[in-house]
Parts: structure tokens; sequence; C-alpha cells
């Protein structure tokens, strides 16, 4: 009986110390906590398409299997809400940092409304086809419908606006020097000129230097593949620019190593000029030469393909830029290609400027495209573009964009808005102003950065 109770006895004991080790090593256990990584390969990079000049236009169309979380739900049939917001979410100028030169932020003037246009101006942007007919039957066509229906995933704080209301653009500039940003490069097409869905804008030059100014902001520009665009009309438009707004005082210079404030030029799409057509505008031996002339000024070539590169040398362009916003999309925007970069540019005393995105979906105007969507998640694409940027050491960083609502790169206010046909992205859980205070945060991190690496810490001359 002795040996019964005291076999007993070891029996429970033992129960007991592994019911005890039982609960402690699930005490211990902790889920996995997920850390954001960029998707480096995942995207299959898309074949630059020959038959067509501008790349923005033509993505291609592979079918993807990922159901995407950033599409616009059809056919809600609820009533239209728009969210206002209080002027809470007004940032406070004096408690930003100083503006950061070495930071751009490329910016669309080409907005209309009827207030001030007569017509709705790129809100109403058609659906473009698919190059492939069987595949456009597929999806919608026509225009979006403003002021409730426009062609774009987001809806904007300000409304279906207008680009030449002057309290837009000056809203604008407001929001620009909350995020410590110093330089917005300005879309531009010669005077008379427009992209095939709008309508000329350089009249508005003059207004947007002036509200520029009032805010310490400088403004460089992007020159668009307007037509026929070639070295000879080059020359004539950039002596255009720099006569008639190179004396105003936001307009921007950047310093050299030589000690030269020059002006500077984004040049989007200039691989469909030749690079021996180039060489004639920005060699010192081309039968066009802009180089030591009272029209010299640094022009950034859009890197897209690897090959671009030695186009870009022959070319006699002073850096490159990167633009897509969408990682993996081209050689030159897949971050994992922005060290090789930087060397190369450092090779042959070339500017590098990455360009940085808060995300990608361009699915109100290209139905078709929905692989090259970046989901923002939550700032946090943004946000790891920026760190690998700034790990690449550039000269400048560009950010795509503030305002290209149909892509959905714009960093600039967005606000939650459901109609009966659509429900809008929008940046919540957090406020209107995310990108903007991310932009800020970023900004004074590359400030800082910047100034431990750079041969030419000090602030551009202007």
């Amino acid at each position: 009986m002795a040996k019964f109770r005291r076999r007993t006895c070891i029996i429970l004991s033992l129960f007991i110390l592994f019911i005890f080790s039982l609960m402690m090593g699930l005490k211990m256990l902790r889920p996995n906590k997920a850390t954001f990584r960029v998707p480096f390969g995942l995207d299959l990079l898309p074949e630059i398409r020959q038959e067509t000049p501008h790349l923005v236009k033509t993505f291609d169309s592979q079918k993807s299997d990922t159901i995407n979380s950033e599409t616009n739900f059809k056919n809600l049939k609820s009533d239209e809400i728009t969210v206002k917001l209080s002027k809470a979410s007004e940032p406070n100028m004096e408690e930003k940092s100083p503006l950061n030169y070495f930071l751009h932020v490329f910016y669309y003037s080409w907005y209309g409304n009827p207030q001030f246009d007569g017509k709705y101006i790129h809100w109403n942007h058609p659906i473009l086809k698919h190059w492939d007919l069987r595949l456009t039957k597929n999806y919608s066509q026509g225009k979006h419908n403003p002021p409730d229906d426009i062609g774009s995933s987001f809806y904007p704080e300000l409304g279906s606006y207008s680009s030449r209301d002057p309290s837009v653009i000056e809203t604008h500039m407001k929001q620009m020097y909350s995020a410590s940003i110093g330089v917005l490069a300005l879309s531009w097409y010669p005077p008379n000129s427009n992209d095939e869905n709008g309508q000329p804008t350089d009249d508005l030059v003059p207004t947007i230097l002036d509200k520029a100014h009032k805010y310490n902001l400088k403004v460089t520009f992007h020159i668009e593949p307007y037509k026929n665009r070639d070295e000879q009309n080059m020359y004539t438009n950039v002596k255009y620019i720099i006569d008639k707004y190179g004396n105003h005082p936001a307009f921007y210079r950047y310093k050299t190593e030589t000690g030269k404030a020059l002006p500077m030029f984004y040049v989007y799409d200039s691989y469909i000029t030749t690079p021996e057509k180039w060489a004639n505008l920005l060699t010192s031996s081309g039968s066009r030469s802009i180089r030591n002339s009272p029209y010299d000024a640094l022009f950034i070539a859009l890197l897209v393909d690897s090959k671009h590169r030695y186009e870009i040398l022959r070319g006699g362009f002073d850096g490159i830029y990167t633009y897509f916003a969408t990682n993996g999309f081209t050689y030159g925007s897949s971050y994992e290609n922005w060290a090789k970069l930087k060397y190369f540019c450092d090779q042959y005393n070339l500017i590098f400027i990455p360009s940085v995105g808060p995300g990608y979906i361009d699915t109100s105007i290209r139905p078709w495209n929905t692989q090259n969507t970046r989901n923002r998640i939550n700032g946090k694409y943004y946000e790891t573009a920026l760190s690998a940027a700034l790990q690449a050491q550039p000269s400048i960083i560009s950010i795509t964009s503030f305002n290209e609502w149909h892509e959905g790169t714009q960093i600039e206010k967005a606000v939650p808005k459901r109609t009966s046909n659509t429900v809008y992205l929008d940046y919540r859980p957090h406020k209107p102003s995310l990108y903007l205070e991310l932009t800020r945060k970023w900004s004074e991190k590359y400030r800082k950065e910047r100034a431990a690496y750079a041969l030419d810490p000090q602030l551009p001359l202007f």
C-alpha cells in the first residue's frame, strides 16, 4: 500500500511538472513580427515597348495573380460621402524644419475646372485603351465625369481644382513648405503647346514663381516630350525659359563643384532622341552647343534601361534621374540598382537623382495595368523608397510626385470620398497630411546625412 501511494505521488508530481513546463513554454512563445521588406524581383520587369516612345503610357498587361487591395469598388449603392477636414490638420508653418533644396518634387499644373477654365481639364481623363484590342474590350471606355468621378483612385482634399486658381497654387506651396521640400520641378511645355489631354500652361509660370517665392521655394523645369522636340528647338526653349524667368528670385540654380551656379532642367523621355542629336546641344563641340554660353545649364536625363547609361554619357548630359515610383518597373526605378547607378555616376562625374514615390496606382485611367500597382502600406512603401535613396548617398533626391493624381503617386492631401459608383482610396487611419509629414521627417534625415558625405554640404547658390 505504501509503495502504491509513493508511486501515485511520483506520477502526480511528474504530471504537475509537465503541466507547469508546458505552461511556461506557451508563455514564452511570441508571434513572429513581420517586418516590411521590399520584394525585389517579385514583379517581372516589363519590356520596354519600342513601338511607342512614351513609356508612361505603355505598361505591359500581363495577368497578375495578386488581388490588389488598392482597387476601386464599383457599383456601390450608397449615398455620396465626402469627409471634410478641420483646420487642425493644417501644419503649423512656424514649427517646420528649414527647407531642403536638395529635395525636389515633380509638380503638375495641368488641372482645370469650369470656374477657372470653362471646363474640366485632366480630371475628366479618358480611360486609355490597351494596345491589344482583345484586352481593351474587357474594360469600360470613355471619359471620367467630374467632379465626383475623376481620373484618379484618390480624391484631393481641394476637390477637382484648377491649377489656375491662385488659392490652390498657394495651398500647394504651403504644403510643400510644410514638408521641408525646397524645389518643385514644374512639368513644362513650350508656349502654345500642351499634353494630349490638357491646355497650354506656360502662362501660369509667373504666378507659380511668385507663390513659390513667398514660401522660399525654388522652381526648376521638367521639360516634357513636346511635339518634334529636338536639339534645335530645345536650345530655343531653354533660352526662352532663362530669358523670361531666370531673373526671378524663385528660379532654381544649383551650385556645381566648380563653383558655378547653373539652372537645372529635367528632360523627360530623353531616350527617344538619339545621343548624337543631344550631343549637338550638350557637348562643347556640338553644332548647336549650349555649353559655355549664357544659357548653359545642368541637363538631367531620364534613365529607364541599363543601356541608357552610356547613351546619356554620349549625349553630354550632366546627370540622371529615374522618375517612376514603381519599384521593379524599370532598371532605373528598381531600388536594388541605385548603388550601381550612383557608382556609375561618380565614375563619370554625373549627378545621380533617384526618384522616390509613396506608391503607384493608375487603374482609373489604365484599368488593365493592375500588375504595376504598388500599395502604399500606410506609408511603409514611401519610407522604404526614401531609405533606399539615402543609402545611395545621392546629390539630390526627387519625389514622384506632388500631384500626379492619375498615377496615384501624389503626396498632396487626399480625403475619403464615396459616391454611388466609387469608393476612393485615402490615407486612413492617418491624416490627409501623412505623406507631407513623412516627407518632412525624411527631409531632415537626408539633410543631416548629406552634410556628412557631400563635398558641397552648403546650400546651393541661387
